[in-house]
């Protein structure tokens, strides 16, 4: 019998942190971020990372491992992941994979081998000097829509990274993302996910994240951008998160404080509204709602894994 893995996915600003940790508490967990920018050192107020506190003693995995200018791929991410999973079953504790990265999350529950994903460096290189250029990557994107419309609707046109990579997949293999993944599949997933999508209505939702977003700011996230520029003299996958680009673009004075602030919050319920659209879409979910009582949830968790 396959172990059993608990999976509690949703979008941003949904409740997935405190719910995890207080579910860990109960039944002997321990936590793996499956958050592309928690894994990050140094961007903690803008990546919403659980502080130390927050965590209530509860052991997280992939938090803080990698520097901001190491670039770190889904690969990487699946590999340190079944890792992290194997540590905590043999433990004799509950591994429970919480965060809101769609790729991250299929990685594991659908076994996809990113490793066998071809690569084209310099193709790879020739399309991000085109992205820089005025209108280049919205041209990039749109030709990526052609290649692959499955794989576009599931990223922002401002994700300069993951639109190169549909086309440098196209480009090495003939073949586009989409079905590159379906040949990577592994015959037989390594463990047993329960998984559990946490939803709020859609007003509720974007209310919560443009106060996140406002706390963020009281606790000093242009500090934190500030400090980062200086510590760190490039961000080949890390600046280009929400929250931190458009502070950036803010401190380059590109754009006023007021513009930042308010292209955080619109940027973020974006995302919120793509991560919502990818989760519906991933079979034998159970959901819970964000509005519930925590014990409440909880019990339909439980429940679930029985």
């Amino acid at each position: 019998m396959k172990p059993k893995v608990i999976v509690i996915i949703g979008p941003t600003a949904s409740g997935k942190t405190s719910l995890s940790i207080e579910l860990a508490k109960q039944i002997k967990g321990e936590i793996i971020s499956c958050d592309s920018m928690q894994i990050y050192k140094d961007m903690d107020i803008g990546s919403a990372k659980p502080t130390k506190k927050e965590r209530q003693g509860i052991k997280h995995y992939l938090i803080d491992e990698v520097l901001p200018t190491e670039r770190f791929s889904v690969a990487e991410y699946k590999k340190r992941a079944e890792k992290a999973i194997e540590e905590i079953l043999a433990k004799g504790k509950m591994p429970i994979v919480v965060g809101g990265t769609g790729l991250y999350v299929n990685s594991l529950i659908d076994g996809i081998e990113y490793d066998s994903m071809p690569l084209d460096e310099t193709y790879r290189e020739k399309l991000m000097k085109m992205a820089e250029k005025e209108e280049g990557l919205k041209k990039l994107y749109e030709q990526a829509k052609k290649i692959d419309e499955e794989a576009i609707q599931k990223i922002s046109p401002n994700d300069k990274k993951r639109i190169v990579r549909i086309l440098e997949i196209y480009h090495t293999t003939g073949k586009n993302k989409t079905e590159q993944e379906k040949l990577s599949r592994q015959k037989e997933v390594k463990y047993d996910y329960k998984i559990f999508v946490l939803n709020i209505e859609r007003p509720i939702l974007y209310e919560r994240i443009n106060k996140r977003v406002d706390i963020m700011l009281e606790q000093g996230l242009i500090e934190e951008v500030k400090n980062l520029i200086q510590k760190y003299p490039t961000f080949p996958t890390a600046m280009q998160a929400i929250g931190y680009k458009e502070m950036v673009a803010y401190l380059k004075n590109q754009i006023t404080k007021e513009e930042a602030i308010e292209k955080i919050k619109q940027e973020s319920r974006r995302y919120a509204k793509r991560q919502i659209t990818w989760f519906k879409r991933i079979p034998n979910t159970k959901e819970l709602n964000g509005l519930e009582d925590t014990q409440n949830n909880i019990h339909i968790i439980l429940e679930g894994i029985n």
